[in-house]
């Protein structure tokens, strides 16, 4: 039984003719917390959005658990409930309650009964701590709570990994703590883990390995440690230096 949770092998991706992502090769064991880390416009949400098939990749292989993913859409509806992903933007349904968002997925797509939809989605509010906000609209939280329930949403699916795109970068500051400390639990507790992510704090205390990204490219992959304490390239020293300042 093979111990590694997603592999990328030589991937490619272009948007017309910019070419977005240059053959990025990683490994993910099951556990596994890896946070990727560079300037805007380096790929790092690409690389995401190609794992859970919200973007097409043009070559190259993805696999989830030694299972090839393709652009079929076959391949796309089997990984939805296998790959969790947690956006920028919330993405609730504002016209359903907290409760309504967190049942929907797994009543419409795993089929499964209401009751124990509900059973499940009032595990995952307790382990996000929001279970009192269950009956109320989105529009009624603010941002690090519907953050919370987003993250609640993707957990109530039972995912084997889970995809942070910039989970923090649309708070305000003083709630950006409390969605890091849950995604800290989630980290404890054995999550399978890819979290592009400008907190670097949290790399430093969650992560196994992290990956500087730059042009499209890998520039940089080490343990944690290595890489904050001594990182290879002048590109990520920069970086590095720049984003600790702050």
């Amino acid at each position: 039984m093979s111990n590694t949770a997603i592999e990328l092998k030589n991937l490619n991706k272009w948007f017309d003719d910019f070419h977005a992502l240059k053959n990025i090769n990683l490994t993910v064991n099951k556990g596994e917390k890896v946070v990727i880390c560079g300037p805007s416009g380096s790929g790092k949400s690409t690389v995401v959005r190609c794992i859970n098939k919200l973007e097409k990749h043009q070559s190259g292989t993805i696999l989830l658990d030694g299972k090839k993913l393709t652009n079929n859409p076959k391949s796309v509806t089997s990984v939805q409930g296998d790959i969790g992903m947690v956006f920028q933007q919330f993405n609730l349904f504002p016209h359903l309650t907290v409760m309504e968002n967190l049942i929907l997925g797994p009543m419409k797509t795993q089929r499964q009964s209401r009751q124990k939809a509900v059973e499940i989605a009032l595990h995952y509010l307790e382990r996000v701590r929001i279970t009192d906000q269950a009956q109320k609209m989105p529009s009624q939280l603010s941002g690090g709570q519907q953050q919370r329930v987003a993250i609640a949403r993707s957990l109530c699916m039972e995912p084997k990994v889970m995809l942070f795109d910039e989970p923090t970068s649309a708070l305000d500051p003083e709630m950006i703590s409390e969605v890091l400390d849950v995604m800290v639990e989630l980290a404890n507790d054995g999550m399978t883990m890819i979290v592009v992510t400008h907190e670097m704090g949290f790399a430093r205390k969650v992560a196994d390995k992290v990956l500087f990204m730059d042009q499209g490219q890998i520039v940089e992959q080490a343990l944690t440690e290595d890489f904050f304490n001594s990182p290879k390239t002048q590109r990520c020293q920069t970086f590095l230096n720049q984003i600790l300042k702050h």
